[in-house]
């Protein structure tokens, strides 16, 4: 129950993670470091433009989208707990090594294993129509026949909840939800089957979280309580829970059957660590991360790949550049990030000792468009140190900070207040794929990924070599 809090906190967080419409400029925060601080962070332009032109121009350009396509093309989609999802896991240890860096292992977390079937959602009454569906993941399944029950259609908990008990038991929720922001739309995501079934609904359904839809349905995870009866949830178009939603107003019945094939066991997983290490403040870490597990539809190169693949390249170009920093720049490839941060969670508890080493965490895992500059959490000191090294990416129009959270996965981090930042960029289109077979690597383009993969080496570079660390929270 407590982490189940602790994850919808985190995604109403995420609400406002992903806005490329809304920024600051770093060049216009009130700050007040020492001259010392401020020409420190200007004296690394030269190698600013040494590690981008090497993205950019150099002998890397291209090669980022190219291991990346390797990779998924090869593997596919990595759902939790999966044996594809162990495979890409010793695919990527064996790159680790033959890049010849540091303390490479793994951290064993055990996961969930959520495996869908065969599934359909069909409109029965007014008219028969086949609607395109997706079982959220951890979803119980139905029996072979499926259910079959009049459907009454919500657009929010408000007016679910002004409903009584007779109204609602024994049959199924719509949740016609708006798209305000992911972490607002998502809450129906999460919880909508929880909501629903304590006024005994026997099935969940909701409009896919997303901004835009040609018809297509989304998936990700939902909860259930231990005290409260398990229903089965999917997620239909926004297009079809728009039609529900007129045919209930007009008062029309409306009948639909879900069925659903799915089950889930426990499995052993694996986080990925492997390390460049630092010079004289080498037990001092700079954290670069994200999440080598997807979901079951699509490649995953969107989520998480991408952001995946710049942080495990950020040390492997800073050592064929021979740029060792002073603090090691660890990187983190964690598993189970869709099912919960599952790993990362995981990750903090067992290494807990670790923490006060800390200097610096970097997520990357709200796609890897664009980079604009950093959504940052941490003290005001720190982002005007990171202000100041923004200032150096002018080149490439990375110079501001979004309003968003650093990210999901080291928010196990950045709660305890060690200073974090995740890749802002343009992904105003990101909720257009996430979480659909559409997430392949045809979202991906080459030169932006080069710019993306330039901008995350040079930041940790410089962030794991600076004089001071970021001041904590």
């Amino acid at each position: 129950m407590v982490a189940l809090k602790c994850a919808v906190l985190l995604f109403t967080i995420l609400g406002v993670c992903n806005s490329a419409s809304i920024s600051i400029d770093s060049a216009k925060l009130e700050c007040n470091l020492p001259q010392t601080v401020i020409d420190e962070i200007a004296g690394y332009a030269n190698v600013t433009n040494t590690i981008l032109d090497y993205f950019i121009r150099g002998p890397f350009k291209g090669e980022t989208w190219k291991r990346i396509s390797d990779f998924v093309d090869k593997f596919g989609s990595r759902i939790s707990g999966s044996q594809n999802l162990e495979d890409s896991i010793d695919y990527v240890i064996a790159k680790a090594i033959e890049e010849e860096l540091e303390n490479i292992h793994t951290h064993n977390v055990e996961v969930p294993y959520w495996q869908r079937g065969d599934e359909s959602v069909t409109l029965l009454e007014p008219r028969i129509k086949a609607m395109p569906m997706l079982g959220l993941g951890g979803s119980i399944g139905t029996k072979p026949e499926g259910i079959t029950a009049q459907a009454v259609v919500v657009e929010s908990f408000d007016e679910l909840k002004s409903l009584s008990i007779d109204e609602i038991s024994g049959k199924i929720v719509v949740y016609n939800q708006p798209f305000n922001s992911y972490g607002e739309s998502s809450q129906y995501r999460l919880t909508g089957a929880i909501e629903a079934a304590k006024l005994g609904a026997v099935g969940s359904l909701i409009s896919s979280v997303t901004n835009f839809s040609i018809a297509t349905p989304h998936t990700g995870i939902v909860f259930y309580e231990d005290d409260i009866p398990k229903i089965p949830a999917a997620a239909i178009t926004p297009e079809d829970a728009d039609l529900l939603w007129r045919l209930n107003k007009r008062g029309q019945n409306i009948q639909i059957n879900i069925k659903m094939d799915a089950t889930s066991e426990q499995k052993i997983s694996r986080n990925i660590i492997a390390d460049l290490k630092g010079t004289d403040l080498r037990d001092s870490l700079v954290v670069v991360s994200g999440h080598i597990d997807s979901w079951d539809v699509g490649d995953g190169s969107m989520d998480d790949a991408g952001g995946s693949f710049i942080s495990l390249l950020a040390p492997i170009v800073l050592k064929k550049l021979d740029l060792r920093p002073r603090r090691t720049i660890r990187t983190i490839l964690f598993t189970g990030e869709e099912q919960g941060m599952i790993g990362a969670e995981a990750y903090e508890l067992d290494n807990r000792e670790e923490n006060k080493n800390l200097s610096f965490v970097m997520e990357s895992d709200f796609g890897t468009f664009a980079p604009l500059g950093l959504n940052y959490e941490g003290s005001s000191i720190g982002k005007c140190m990171l202000a100041e090294i923004l200032k150096l990416f002018s080149s490439i129009n990375s110079t501001e900070f979004g309003t968003g959270d650093a990210g999901p996965d080291i928010s196990v981090w950045t709660s305890l207040g060690i200073p974090g930042a995740g890749l802002y960029n343009a992904n105003g289109k990101y909720f257009w794929f996430h979480h659909t077979e559409g997430d392949t690597l045809n979202v991906l383009e080459p030169d932006v990924l080069d710019a993306a993969g330039g901008f995350w080496t040079a930041v940790a570079y410089i962030v794991a070599n600076m004089e001071n660390d970021i001041p904590r929270e």
